[in-house]
């Protein structure tokens, strides 16, 4: 089955299959990184999309960031294999260490839920953290399939985000639906 448009999104408490307009095709990964890549190239091979958007929620590292933004860059905060590389880089790998979309916002993706601050994060300029789009848009790279990743801010990432997120985990779902009609018709 072949289709435009992708969706690649964690979980279905985020977005609901049956909220997409028709002919709009949803995956769910799970949480995590290998969680999302094992999904992503499973869904590339069933759907041979032209293009991939994830939908997310994500923990914001700066005050004024809310509502839904559309990431322009990704970058891998949980990869520490210092001295062998700087942290965000996996050594001895020639794959980008970092991918590029059309928004303009600065995610870290790792596998861990941020709670606390990470000052490594606040020097790299990152706005938000989320836990599947590095792993997604490396696949799509590897695949080259252009992917545009939104991300619906449901928490502070401090000590509350667990509270936070589970109870605005869905109020995204709105915000991304009408960005969709907005891709759509473009």
């Amino acid at each position: 089955m072949k289709t435009d448009l992708l969706i690649i999104t964690a979980l279905e408490s985020e977005l609901k299959r049956e909220s997409l307009p028709q002919g709009v095709h949803i995956v769910y990964s799970g949480v995590g990184k290998i969680n999302a890549a094992m999904t992503s190239i499973k869904a590339i091979h069933q759907y041979s999309p032209k293009r991939i958007l994830n939908f997310g929620t994500a923990g914001k590292l700066k005050p004024e960031l809310q509502g839904l933004l559309e990431i322009g860059k990704v970058i891998q905060r949980d990869m520490d294999a210092e001295p062998l590389a700087p942290r965000g880089s996996t050594p001895f790998c020639n794959r980008p260490q970092e991918y590029v979309s059309t928004g303009q916002f600065l995610c870290g993706s790792g596998d861990s839920f941020v709670t606390a601050y990470d000052p490594w994060l606040s020097s790299q300029g990152v706005d938000v953290v989320d836990m599947e789009l590095f792993a997604i848009a490396a696949i799509a790279h590897e695949h080259n399939i252009p992917w545009q990743s939104f991300k619906y801010i449901t928490d502070d990432a401090n000590e509350s985000s667990g509270e936070d997120w589970q109870a605005k985990v869905h109020h995204g779902q709105d915000l991304f639906l009408d960005r969709i009609q907005d891709i759509l018709s473009n």
